[in-house]
């Protein structure tokens, strides 16, 4: 290869070189299966042919809640960008689908480039720690958001400092259509613009400084947009499933910024980071080493205050950066650490892509066995999405199966708990064989969410996760009077009652509903409940096979029977409900709940 000093291959030689590595990485993974949160932006693809406006104003079940689409947290731009391929192609196919997110990867190369040939000393090899970001390659095979917000932020900044103006202008509103933190874009190039005047010492013009504020611009503009013709605003939807899941507690907060703090220490490889902190302290003078740190430290202290889970993807915003700065090492360090950090995030992206295509592939297998039946899907992810187009639904709290529904659940996936028996049809164990994970059973990973661990990756043989099919049997309810932690509640509860606490107690949501072996005799049904001081309920129904039989008023917080006159039920079961008059959450806990239940069925004669 034609090269110049340093090693360095000719400018051309060294674009195509660069366009070939992306390629080589992105073509062996285009029929990754559907992944992550892949699923909802599809859920807004789809909608968006019905109101292309509007992809996101749509109901939808959320970890087995039924929520507003508009609370999602991220604009419509990847909604949009997936709405158009899926009215192109007819269809969502992985491959094709794929393929057409591969521009994305080649404008962050080749912006990135840009920024290294004006940043760096060493502008291919920078570009090749860039490129084997872990981040990078794993994420880049997704249909999320991440890889063409990554794309406009690197293209807006490429354009900005190269005084291209316009252009970066219009790239800084598509960065804003697909990620809120584009907003940090607007401090960082302003850190640019002051580093530039007090290098040269001409005044910037006041349009210059105009243009990094597109981004919040672009935003403000959105919301109103959607406030006006929908009637919310999307960030006040998404600020109230914030409070409603305890995402933006102090402890998720800490969490999260524990598991960025080591996810930043390997956006290139960690051997590099000594002797690139020996070069920068050196250089700390430098504006351009001034302008990549503040980068890095106004985007990571950005992210610590704004994101919850603490995903490595997170953090692609500043690889650029990090790698630009460890690009001042010799070139036979940066390529050691290249090669290194580029073969452990193929294998991480082949660890990723077994991972998600054992879900495609267990749908496949259940298909033939669950022909003519319901399936209900206790889990999310690409899971959810393989099944539901086959027509599964997602299984939402206190949802009541039939007997010979299929319930499918995944151990990984936020599975809803659920009381109906089920007899096993399918099983499946996810178990790569490289002995790396992303996600997993027994590991602690935290690459995909802090909730999961606080390491960048993990080391471990074991399952990544264990999906089982089961049909849904009849229920044989051997009690009459079922107190909640009698051994047999948890076969004799419908729905609506949560998992015993204290021995004793199970919270109830609006409505309670267990099945009971019908007396021999005509006997008094009843519930016995407490209302706490924080629950509003003042007015509770208790009903037998859907018939009201006894009802009560509460005047306040207390202990509470309610029951019910003698009752003859005309079959072996019945069902018992006993109904609130309203429901309340508490921070960090997203149940809706009303009482504390201990007992409800047929009251038994005193001995």
């Amino acid at each position: 290869m034609e090269t110049r000093k340093h090693g360095q291959p000719s400018r051309r030689l060294a674009l195509l070189s660069i366009l070939a590595v992306v390629l080589a990485v992105r073509l062996p993974f285009l029929n990754q299966a559907i992944q992550g949160d892949d699923v909802y932006y599809l859920a807004g693809a789809e909608h968006a042919q019905i109101e292309p406006l509007h992809p996101n104003h749509v109901s939808y079940v959320f970890l087995g809640d039924r929520v507003d689409l508009r609370g999602h947290p991220h604009p419509p731009g990847n909604a949009w960008y997936l709405g158009l391929l899926l009215a192109v192609l007819g269809d969502i196919r992985e491959t094709p689908f794929h393929a057409a997110y591969l521009p994305f990867s080649l404008i962050a190369a080749c912006s990135a480039w840009s920024l290294a040939r004006r940043f760096s000393p060493h502008p291919w090899w920078a570009t090749m720690l860039f490129l084997a970001t872990p981040a990078f390659v794993v994420n880049g095979t997704s249909l999320e958001a991440d890889l063409p917000f990554l794309a406009f932020w690197l293209a807006s900044v490429a354009l900005f400092v190269s005084g291209r103006y316009k252009s970066a202008a219009a790239a800084l509103v598509l960065a804003a259509l697909f990620a809120y933190q584009a907003v940090f874009l607007t401090p960082i190039l302003w850190v640019y613009l002051w580093l530039e005047r007090r290098r040269s010492g001409v005044a910037v013009r006041p349009l210059h400084w105009a243009v990094p504020l597109a981004p919040p611009a672009t935003l403000l503009a959105w919301q109103l947009f959607e406030r006006l013709s929908t009637g919310a605003l999307p960030a006040g939807v998404l600020t109230a499933y914030f409070h409603t899941y305890d995402f933006q507690s102090l402890i998720n907060k800490l969490r999260s910024a524990a598991a960025l703090a080591g996810h930043a220490c390997f956006l290139v490889c960690p051997l590099l980071l000594p002797g690139a902190a020996n070069q920068i302290w050196k250089r700390r003078r430098d504006p351009a080493v001034v302008f990549l740190l503040s980068w890095i430290g106004i985007f990571f202290a950005g992210a610590v205050a704004v994101f919850f889970a603490g995903s490595a993807r997170y953090l692609l915003p500043i690889a650029a950066p990090v790698a630009l700065l460890a690009s001042r090492l010799p070139h036979k360090w940066l390529a050691a650490g290249a090669a290194a950090q580029m073969a452990l995030s193929l294998s991480l992206a082949v660890v990723n892509y077994r991972h998600w295509d054992g879900y495609r592939e267990f749908a496949a297998s259940l298909r033939p066995l669950a022909a003519g039946r319901r399936v209900w899907i206790d889990g999310e992810w690409g899971l959810r999405y393989y099944l539901e187009a086959d027509g599964g639904l997602p299984l939402e709290h206190g949802q009541v199966m039939r007997p010979g529904d299929v319930v499918v659940t995944s151990e990984l996936a936020y599975p809803v708990e659920f009381t109906q028996p089920v007899v096993p049809l399918l099983q499946s164990e996810i178990r790569p064989l490289l002995p790396l994970r992303l996600i997993g059973l027994d590991t602690r990973s935290g690459y995909s969410t802090s909730s999961k661990g606080l390491y960048p990756f993990g080391i471990s043989s074991g399952p990544i996760d264990r999906v089982r099919a089961g049909i849904v049997a009849e229920r044989h309810p051997t009690l009459s009077d079922l107190p909640m932690n009698a051994p047999e509640a948890a076969q004799q509860i419908v729905s609506g009652i949560d998992r015993l606490e204290a021995g004793a107690w199970r919270w109830m949501s609006g409505a309670g509903v267990v099945i009971l072996k019908s007396p021999s005799a005509p006997t008094p049904l009843r519930a016995a409940f407490v209302i706490p001081p924080a629950s509003p309920v003042r007015r509770l129904r208790l009903l037998l096979d859907g018939r009201e039989v006894a009802a009560l008023a509460c005047p306040g917080p207390g202990a509470y029977t309610i029951t019910a006159p003698p009752q003859s039920p005309a079959g072996p079961t019945s069902i018992a409900t006993l109904e609130a008059d309203t429901t309340f959450t508490v921070a960090g806990d997203r149940r809706r709940l009303s009482v504390i239940l201990t007992v409800l069925g047929f009251a038994r004669a005193p001995k």
